[in-house]
């Protein structure tokens, strides 16, 4: 168990490019002290944040909001891998000090994490395959048995399909970047997902469609999650996000990414 443990802590250190020490929570005057600002990402949602593979960068709205942070606090960006699945448990572990990439801000993550004030408003909806396009025209023609519906696990695509179509076929995929591609080629009739990602994927892809993105299912917004035990940090996150609000950054970010 200790052999394995080390093992995991050698891996992390190399994908990060830093020590086990670095890899523990630290507050605000930490973070500034070290030099770094860990963020946590899936590099899975276009277009909040994103890992291309051919560059090996991160790119999107919060790929933006990350950068920003790190020069307001004065430190270097260093992105920390995680996933849907393993986001709580990572935030919960201190593996980096604010995770960004599209995250909801629920009433049950803010019962044991931190979230700060929220940006952008978006709601749930679908990405289907094309050719069907014409079939959706609620949520309630999803809900059917002979419907195929695809999300990635652990986070608030997965609830929502199991609660909203527990008739349908459930399908989980790992991957949640590769849904809209699957959706394309008719391996899933529906994917779950959010108006923002549904808006950039139909752009991309001319095989796949949204159909009800203007009447979105429900109504969210994103947040920078973080540890509770953090208030200095949870302050200086929500002090630099009024000011990006204000100065009209954030309007030019959803302007380039989103609008």
């Amino acid at each position: 168990m200790l052999k394995q443990f080390l093992t995991a802590s050698v891996i992390l250190a190399a994908v990060t490019g830093l020590t086990a020490y670095d890899a523990q929570a630290r507050s605000l005057a930490e973070i500034k002290s070290s030099g770094k600002l860990l963020v946590g990402s899936t590099g899975d949602y276009k277009p909040m944040s994103y890992l291309n593979k051919e560059t090996g960068k991160y790119e999107g709205f919060d790929a933006e909001m990350a950068a920003s942070l790190a020069k307001k606090l004065g430190v270097e960006l260093v992105y920390v891998p995680t996933t849907w699945k393993t986001l709580q448990a990572d935030t919960m572990a201190d593996k980096f000090d604010v995770a960004m990439c599209g995250i909801t801000v629920t009433d049950a993550r803010k019962e044991v994490m931190a979230m700060s004030d929220p940006y952008l408003t978006f709601g749930k909806t679908i990405l289907v395959t094309k050719t069907k396009e014409a079939q959706f025209k609620s949520l309630d023609d999803v809900n059917q048995p002979s419907v195929r519906v695809m999300y990635n696990p652990g986070g608030t695509n997965e609830k929502f399909a199991k609660e909203s179509t527990p008739k349908a076929q459930l399908i989980m995929h790992e991957h949640n970047a590769e849904i809209p591609g699957l959706v394309g080629e008719g391996k899933a009739d529906v994917m779950i997902t959010e108006t923002m990602e549904a808006v950039r994927y139909v752009k991309d892809n001319p095989k796949v469609a949204a159909p009800l993105v203007d009447k979105p299912f429900t109504q969210n917004h994103f947040g920078v999650l973080m540890a509770k035990d953090q208030p200095e940090l949870l302050k200086a996150v929500n002090e630099w996000m009024a000011g990006i609000k204000a100065d009209g950054t954030m309007d030019k970010w959803e302007n380039e990414y989103i609008k």
